[in-house]
């Protein structure tokens, strides 16, 4: 049976126990009928409080002590009920003479049948057919709704939103991006001006940045800021198994869309459906490939005067069909990167809007504490920090909920819980502490804030490195020293527990990963040179078969010999470098041991010397430090001073930017 079968015998099934019932019920609530001759008996013995006489032969009888008629007898007529009520009422005077009582009569009361009876039998079955044909109307409307719904099913899923209340004031951390939207808004505002000294607003914006950096809140902003309806969509939306479908949907969007001039039409996640076409594995979908095409004759067919702007969102714009990028559809592109540290400083006032804070947060320490976090991670780390601070019935979300926050958000929750056994608490130990002292020592490295060996996440343990500058460039000595801080721990290992665990993969494989790229794209190697060989991208199936080596075997063999090199050298490093501060780590270890988790403070004091038994009566009765102090302590200590060489002039060229790696928030993270 279909599924269309299945509603229809549902339905009937329903209608029919709903009929049921409501013949129960009337059946059950219905008065008991009774015969004349009984009838009679109870009248003459003074039974009965009152008698209804309804319509031309029904007659309702209410005995004493009942609060409502309880029976019914059929007569033959009115005329005939006359006739036997005179009759019974003299015998039931006689009666009660006769036994020396007070006759009664009982209440006598009558309705008039013609209108009742008539009115009763035009709209009794009236109703009945009213209710059938709506219970009808709905049956076939679900059951059958292939065939009505098939004159829908090309009509847009556009979502649309005439009052938008986001504004750029809730959007922080991109002023740029902001003022080449404002251009849109005055655009929409105010076309007269624009076309009035021949300038062409562009007809597609097309956003493009990792995820979670705002680029549908920006969307939403525009059309907030101009006051103008906003039509949103996904990209997927569009493409469905059946040709054509799609296609249908756009010219119905952007229909719409002409009725609302001006307006803002939002498509996210555009690469859903804007992607090369005909290339790739499997070659070209029809589908996908008709609903391209009909976006692209929509977006290039617009009039100048049409005050529409089509906006898109991705994070994927090297997918794209170069058809779609071109001047004419989305000639614009704003590029929306992760905002640096005064751009996150004020993500953070703006997540912080209703939220209450105590007056110990402070928005500039916890933006340098959050290298790398996007809007949506600021955005969710205050909400972790709310979270908190309800669950310890707090009135006011204070700096140590925040910080707690973001260990958590960077590396998962404390199981404080969880049952570590004596060797694995001691590995541990040993592999945070190599982490931490290889990172306080190298010059390059970022300064220690916190090291644990509790588990958090995946993670037997972490460190977490908090950088004194929010860097856009990084140099080849970070970069080596950086390594060196990886593999730290896996040489802790080896040189106390002489072995060596599986708690190193997660670092040996991003320190892997790092010496490639040096290698490969970055043109840190001396044997390479400067040679781009980034060859192991990521393939992307719509457009390429397989990777595509731009190398020979023999340039491939140099690299790997030259990413062994540089892994080697940088584990000679931290070997060298705990094998100098052995006292230095059993220290650490013996404090880890004691409090699981120690801070900068704690870490200053190991390197100055101070036994463990100091340390630990130093920091007792100590709370967890709260980053605004570490910072100010930070700012106020001497800075050596740098030698600067002077640089030789060398003629202007095009300068490439080199892509900075990914910040490096834990260290040493175990996996088992």
């Amino acid at each position: 049976m279909t599924n269309s079968g299945k509603r229809l015998l549902i339905t009937v099934l329903i209608i029919a126990l709903v009929i049921v019932a409501i013949v129960l019920a009337v059946r059950l609530t219905a008065a008991k009928e009774i015969s004349i001759n009984e009838f009679k008996e109870q009248y003459i013995s003074g039974n009965i409080a009152a008698i209804s006489v309804e319509g031309s032969y029904s007659v309702s009888i209410k005995y004493n002590g009942d609060k409502k008629f309880g029976y019914v007898c059929y007569v033959g007529s009115r005329a005939t009920f006359y006739d036997m009520y005179s009759e019974w009422e003299a015998e039931a005077k006689a009666k009660a003479i006769a036994e020396g009582k007070t006759y009664v009569a009982p209440t006598l009361s009558y309705n008039n049948p013609s209108s009742l009876s008539t009115l009763t039998s035009i709209l009794t079955p009236l109703l009945m057919i009213i209710v059938m044909a709506v219970l009808f109307f709905w049956m076939i409307r679900k059951s059958g709704g292939g065939t009505m719904q098939a004159f829908d099913f090309g009509k847009t899923n556009a979502q649309q939103v005439k009052n938008m209340k986001v504004r750029f004031s809730d959007v922080a951390g991109a002023d740029e991006e902001k003022q080449e939207l404002q251009e849109i808004v005055e655009f929409l505002k105010n076309p007269k001006k624009f076309q009035d000294i021949g300038a062409r607003i562009p007809h597609g914006v097309l956003l493009v940045g990792p995820p979670g950096t705002g680029k549908t809140l920006f969307a939403k902003a525009v059309a907030g800021e101009a006051n103008v309806p906003f039509f949103s969509i996904s990209g997927s939306d569009f493409v469905e198994m059946f040709v054509g479908v799609g296609a249908s949907r756009v010219r119905d969007m952007f229909d719409q869309a002409k009725k609302c001039m001006p307006c803002i039409v939002f498509i996210d996640e555009i690469d859903a459906v804007g992607r090369q076409r005909g290339a790739g594995l499997g070659g070209g979908n029809d589908e996908r490939e008709q609903t391209l095409n009909q976006l692209l004759v929509q977006m290039d067919g617009f009039e100048s005067n049409t005050n529409i702007i089509v906006m898109a969102a991705t994070n994927r714009s090297d997918i794209l069909d170069p058809a779609l990028m071109r001047p004419g559809r989305f000639d614009r592109q704003i590029y929306v990167n992760i905002p640096d540290v005064k751009g996150r400083e004020e993500i953070f006032k703006v997540h912080a809007r209703n939220k209450p804070l105590a007056p110990d947060v402070n928005f500039k320490s916890l933006a340098r504490l959050t290298s790398g976090f996007t809007g949506a991670d600021i955005e969710n780390l205050l909400n972790e920090a709310a979270i908190l601070a309800a669950r310890e019935n707090h009135k006011l979300i204070n700096m140590h909920d925040v910080s707690e926050a973001i260990d958590k958000v960077i590396a998962g929750p404390a199981k404080k819980s969880r049952v570590v056994t004596e060797t694995d608490k001691r590995i541990t130990a040993y592999h945070e502490s190599g982490h931490a002292i290889v990172a306080r020592l190298l010059k390059h490295c970022d300064a220690v804030h916190e090291v644990s060996i509790i588990p958090r996440g995946m993670a037997a343990g972490y460190t977490i490195t908090l950088p004194e500058t929010d860097d856009s460039h990084v140099t080849r000595n970070k970069l080596l020293d950086t390594i060196a801080m990886m593999l730290g721990g896996r040489a802790a290992e080896e040189l106390v527990i002489q072995d060596i665990s599986t708690g190193a993969s997660n670092d040996i494989q991003r320190a892997s990963g790092l010496a490639r790229k040096m290698v490969t794209e970055w043109g840190m190697s001396e044997k390479i040179g400067n040679m781009y060989l980034g060859a192991s991208e990521e393939v992307f199936l719509g457009r390429d078969y397989q990777t595509q080596l731009n190398y020979s075997d023999d340039v491939a063999a140099q690299i790997d010999v030259e990413v062994k090199k540089i892994l080697d050298a940088q584990y000679k490093v931290a070997i060298e470098t705990i094998k100098a501060n052995r006292d230095v780590l059993d220290k650490m270890v013996r404090v880890l041991f004691e409090k699981e988790t120690i801070y900068e403070d704690e870490v200053d004091m190991l390197f100055e010397g101070k036994s463990v038994e100091d340390i630990l009566q130093a920091t007792a009765n100590k709370e967890k430090p709260v980053v605004t102090d570490i910072l100010k302590k930070r700012e106020e200590a001497p800075k050596p001073e740098e030698k600067v060489e002077e640089v030789p002039a060398v003629e202007a060229t095009t300068t490439e930017v080199v892509e900075e790696p990914k910040a490096e928030e834990t260290k040493g993270e175990d996996k088992e």
